[in-house]
């Protein structure tokens, strides 16, 4: 399983053959400069709420590569007005089956509108499983006890948890939710892209070794291994 880093949440995972995209933000983020977003690869595009810094990019990626974009009712509908082909709506406590694995939709605690100021939907997480391993997306989320019900009925061998602080829930928070989802893998995101976010990126690392616990954080443009 190879995962890219594009900067703030967006994360390329490569699964059976098939590109994941999530959370799109890529043009407008000065600190991905050097990726271009015309050629980055997409089968399906996830979005986890509408928020500019997590879907600026969706509308020409999805009409670029046709791929199947997974998110909530709200967005599929804004989605759609914006002639955007191929979208699969879902919901909390949804799951579907695609030809990679499946998807869960989870709670996540944040808020959401659209770019044009279209309310967006209950924002969501999403929990990957595939016969090669299974993972938690978090997206924009404050720490919350729904996070134990990943932890009681679903195993994840890594998560995607944002550490950014401010707008979500920062590291320490982070590290109570590592032991909510039974899981101590972490790949930290939406962090450092903008002055509200900005961290000490050692003292994090830091804090999460001191727990026993491992958080990686890429270089934007950084492909790892799972």
């Amino acid at each position: 399983m190879n995962i890219t880093y594009y900067g703030h949440s967006c994360f390329g995972v490569e699964i059976n053959g098939k590109h994941l995209l999530f959370d799109p933000f890529i043009t407008p983020n000065e600190l991905a400069k050097n990726i271009d977003a015309t050629k980055v690869k997409a089968d399906y595009i996830l979005i986890t709420h509408g928020h500019e810094d997590h879907i600026a990019d969706a509308i020409a990626i999805a009409k670029r590569t046709k791929a199947t974009v997974v998110c909530n009712y709200e967005i599929y509908v804004w989605l759609s007005k914006q002639a955007v082909e191929n979208i699969h709506p879902m919901n909390i406590g949804g799951k579907k089956l695609f030809d990679f694995g499946s998807v869960k939709c989870v709670n996540a605690v944040h808020s959401s509108s659209l770019p044009d100021g279209t309310y967006g939907g209950n924002p969501m997480g999403f929990v990957i499983e595939s016969n090669d391993k299974n993972f938690y997306y978090a997206g924009d989320t404050a720490l919350t006890r729904d996070m134990k019900l990943i932890g009681d009925y679903r195993k994840v061998d890594f998560a995607f948890f944002p550490i950014g602080d401010n707008f979500t829930m920062g590291v320490d928070n982070a590290i109570i939710a590592t032991s909510f989802i039974k899981c101590n893998d972490i790949i930290g995101m939406h962090y450092d892209t903008f002055g509200f976010i900005k961290i000490d990126k050692p003292e994090a690392i830091n804090k999460f070794n001191r727990q026993g616990k491992k958080l990686t954080l890429l270089e934007i443009g950084e492909t790892i291994n799972k």
